[in-house]
């Protein structure tokens, strides 16, 4: 058992919870939560580490989870409550984190739907916005130059699992351009001219996403063929830049017909 966070393990998992510099060296993510470590395992990934206490090795759903991520090769490692939570990002842990090598996820040749994110800086909406992402259909997210960090803590666990399924890119204005090449661009946008739903979704097509406080910069606008916008009474200035993302999203997946599921 780890008992101490001075052990080099634990100061390892601090520092990719707390630095994004050594997230991109090493590649690698964090993974906290029962249930987003069971959608590892899900899905065959094998963490690199997993810390977990004995509170959840001695509960019947964490000591299942703990057995199969050993019999996947998996190394577990019995850590102190308190060195749990110290390396943990959330105010109450639940007693088990992983760390997993960056899923490498190619998007699909040629690529129809692709969701470009400009500049959002709230971890919790860009999690929100990338699990939405992938229920809708969605095939690539690019992350334009000032968008939050994708493996950021907060925006993992937001996404529940999303990363895992989901080709995510950190892109400049050029490849994004060059990835959407084939795509009509539509800029999501409060003064948009278009309604959403007057949009040929069915067509390759890439939706662009700004930032609640500054919308999309002006290489986005460039890029889009023009503006969409969601009508909504005068009363609300706008809507939250994820929940505008589902909205629009998945009427471009009621088009394209998605698949129905029994999930809400």
């Amino acid at each position: 058992m780890i008992t101490s966070s001075s052990n080099d393990k634990a100061k390892y998992v601090r520092k990719l919870q707390n630095q994004k510099s050594v997230r991109h060296d090493e590649r690698r993510l964090v993974l906290e939560g029962v249930r987003l470590v069971e959608e590892v395992v899900r899905v065959s990934l094998i963490p690199t580490l997993v810390f977990y206490t004995q509170t959840l090795a001695e509960e019947g759903r964490g000591k299942a989870l703990i057995a199969t991520l050993r019999g996947l090769g998996a190394p577990c490692t019995l850590v102190s409550d308190a060195v749990m939570e110290d390396c943990s990002d959330t105010v109450t842990p639940q007693g088990i984190l992983a760390v997993l090598p960056f899923p490498d996820i190619a998007p699909p040749k040629p690529v129809t739907f692709v969701l470009i994110v400009d500049r959002l800086r709230d971890p919790g909406n860009l999690g929100t916005m990338l699990r939405t992402a992938l229920a809708a259909g969605v095939e690539q997210v690019l992350l334009a130059p000032g968008t939050v960090d994708f493996s950021n803590p907060k925006v993992v666990r937001s996404a529940m699992g999303a990363h895992f399924c989901l080709p995510i890119a950190d892109a400049d204005w050029d490849a994004i351009a060059e990835a959407v090449s084939e795509c009509d661009v539509w800029l999501a946008a409060a003064s948009g001219a278009k309604r959403y739903t007057e949009v040929d979704w069915t067509r390759p097509t890439a939706l662009v996403v700004g930032s609640e406080a500054h919308g999309a910069g002006e290489k986005a606008r460039s890029l889009a063929r023009g503006g969409i916008s969601i009508p909504i009474r005068p009363i609300v200035e706008s809507l939250n830049a994820a929940v505008a993302a589902a909205v629009i999203l998945f009427e471009a997946a009621r088009q394209r017909g998605l698949p129905a599921s029994n999930s809400a």
